[in-house]
């Protein structure tokens, strides 16, 4: 697409009427809310509405496409955590009275007291940060699948296809994930809102979570309103994605490698040699019983804990290479 095009285009856009376009007998619906979310948003409406808007909470909703207002977020994790203090006061008495009846007094009261609090302020904080790390799981989601996504988008615009119709037709590819729904959402703006393909195009930059994918969109505003061909960008943006997409790969088998050997040393030869140091020096030392149980704690929480982590973070590894 020519810079000529593109400047017709928009300015085409900017005179024309758009009207907001709908299937035929569908009606415009919002996002609405669970039973639960109606009812923390009737209890904690006031608190809620009392307190300045948190810039950075809407920002990282819409960044996750966490589709709630949010001061309505906020009620629903009040509410939640209500719903969670009370939740653990009952579970930790009723634990606290059964270690107090079998004898243990001072564990049933730190029990009864500290079960409470962390499932109140657990709750709290783990609710209200959800937004964030949903927008950097969508991040990291975008920038795996973004190579793939930019040969599709070459290839498109090496048949001089409109730039509304290439992102029209990268939100249909589902098989790209996340970088489908960030195109989707351009052309949401551009079809059902009546924005100009730049203008949507920059709003997809600033409400995208990935920061290589805000570059692109960048860049294509940039190579448009500056004069330059899009034809070129394109394929220059696809060679750097493939480059840098191979490294990534490299480095995380690199990784994967690294920590194979880590864990032969790790939880394969260390144990085994801990476990006949403590078995000798429970026959010769005469220490038996605390020796034995230091064994069973070795052989039935440190052997297992130490594989799952690693069976867990090679799985991760393997999941962000897929």
């Amino acid at each position: 697409m020519s810079p000529a095009d593109a400047g017709a285009n928009v300015g085409a856009t900017q005179v024309a009427t758009r009207t907001v376009r709908l299937k035929r007998g569908e009606q415009p619906t919002h996002s609405g809310l669970t039973a639960f979310q109606r009812w923390c948003w009737r209890t904690f409406r006031r608190r809620v509405l009392e307190r300045p808007p948190d810039p950075i909470l809407e920002e990282n909703l819409l960044k996750a496409h966490i589709r709630i207002r949010a001061d309505e977020y906020m009620a629903t994790v009040y509410g939640s955590t209500l719903v969670a203090g009370i939740g653990t006061l009952v579970a930790g008495i009723v634990v606290g009275l059964l270690f107090v009846l079998s004898g243990s007094l001072l564990i049933g009261l730190v029990i009864g007291i500290l079960l409470p609090i962390l499932g109140t302020v657990g709750t709290f904080f783990v609710l209200q940060s959800t937004p964030g790390s949903k927008a950097k799981e969508r991040g990291r989601k975008i920038d795996r699948k973004i190579s793939p996504a930019m040969s599709f988008v070459s290839a498109m615009a090496s048949a001089d296809v409109n730039v509304d119709q290439i992102f029209k037709e990268l939100g249909q590819q589902k098989i790209y994930g996340e970088v489908a729904e960030e195109a989707a959402w351009i052309t949401r703006d551009t079809e059902l809102l009546g924005v100009d393909i730049l203008t949507a195009i920059r709003i997809g930059a600033q409400r995208s979570p990935s920061k290589r994918f805000q570059d692109f969109l960048q860049g294509v505003v940039t190579t448009a309103t500056s004069g330059g061909l899009l034809k070129p960008y394109f394929l220059q943006k696809a060679e750097q994605y493939e480059r840098e997409n191979k490294l990534d790969m490299l480095q995380r088998v690199e990784t994967m490698g690294l920590m194979a050997e880590t864990f032969v040393t790790v939880v394969v030869a260390f144990p085994l040699f801990l476990v006949i140091i403590i078995a000798i020096f429970a026959i010769i030392g005469g220490g038996g019983t605390f020796m034995i149980d230091i064994l069973w704690g070795i052989v039935g929480a440190l052997i297992p804990l130490a594989q799952f982590g690693f069976i867990f973070f090679m799985y991760s590894l393997a999941q962000e290479m897929t």
